[in-house]
């Protein structure tokens, strides 16, 4: 009997790659012997309903086409199921997909990579972040990057990364650290200034930027990075070290790990998975092997 795979598609994301990664994916996984049937919706709400749909069905795998936000999307239909999870990275960030070593912009690569997984029962259980009803796989991020989404998703000009780029010279105008209460699983209130708080479940956000460099996807745990109070000239020379994950060497940040997380800040919204949670206070949770996913 042959496979049924789910492919979940965001015809919009990269500006129009997903629509044209859909095809070669396709491919790649009806070559490998696999039926393929694709899942998309005029909105968010209706391509989720429309996946939920297809792993209570009993779809083999489901497997999505787009970016960070798309992976995110799927993350709601499959986790806590024993449905796998696949990815087509083609979207701006891609941070979920790189974390999983898997093919990012290449989806012929990415599909050859999903179906010899499948094929070769090669899927492995990692973690997710949970926030009331919502699962995220990359990074929890609050404080100054959120406020520049904030902003960014305000504005109506320019397009693309080029727009987030003017609501960071904006915020970093106006920028004040903010006062955070942090609650570990110790139960010890900290108190603090901060210029951020991001809890990573992977490394990285926003295409590449290693804000939680030591996170693993598969120690039941949050890395925490808490970036102090600093000046502007100061955040300016740092930034440029989260590339590569060196920042964490610096005085003004500090780093904690574990399993929960309850953070409060006035006025503060949270982003997960580049996609907006709500305002401050939350509680996160690290679920240990919640999703299962295809890839090397």
């Amino acid at each position: 009997m042959t496979s049924e795979i789910t492919l979940f598609v965001n015809p919009t994301a990269g500006r129009g790659r997903g629509a044209r990664a859909a095809q070669p994916a396709a491919s790649a996984l009806r070559a490998a012997g696999f039926s393929v049937r694709t899942v998309l919706g005029e909105n968010a709400r209706e391509a989720l309903t429309r996946a939920r749909a297809a792993v209570a069905a009993g779809t083999d795998a489901l497997v999505a086409v787009g970016g960070d936000g798309m992976a995110g999307l799927a993350l709601q239909a499959v986790a806590g199921t024993d449905t796998p999870l696949g990815l087509v990275a083609v979207g701006t960030g891609n941070d979920f997909a790189r974390a999983l070593g898997l093919p990012v912009r290449d989806p012929a690569a990415a599909g050859r990579t999903v179906a010899e997984a499948l094929k070769g029962a090669r899927v492995r259980d990692v973690d997710l972040g949970r926030v009331g009803g919502t699962w995220f796989g990359t990074v929890l991020a609050s404080g100054f990057d959120s406020r520049v989404n904030d902003r960014g998703n305000r504005m109506r000009w320019p397009s693309g990364r080029f727009r987030y780029d003017l609501a960071m010279l904006a915020e970093l105008a106006a920028f004040t650290p903010f006062p955070y209460r942090i609650t570990l699983d110790d139960g010890e209130v900290r108190e603090t200034e901060a210029t951020l708080v991001a809890v990573g479940n992977g490394p990285s956000y926003g295409g590449g930027m290693r804000i939680c460099a030591d996170a693993d996807l598969t120690d039941g745990l949050f890395d925490i990075t808490v970036v102090g109070p600093c000046s502007r000239a100061s955040l300016l020379r740092v930034f440029p070290q989260v590339y590569k994950g060196t920042h964490l060497n610096h005085p003004m940040v500090t780093t904690h790990r574990a399993t929960k997380i309850e953070l409060a800040a006035d006025d503060i919204t949270a982003y997960a998975d580049g996609e907006r949670l709500g305002p401050l206070p939350l509680t996160a949770e690290c679920v240990r092997g919640a999703v299962r996913v295809a890839g090397p």
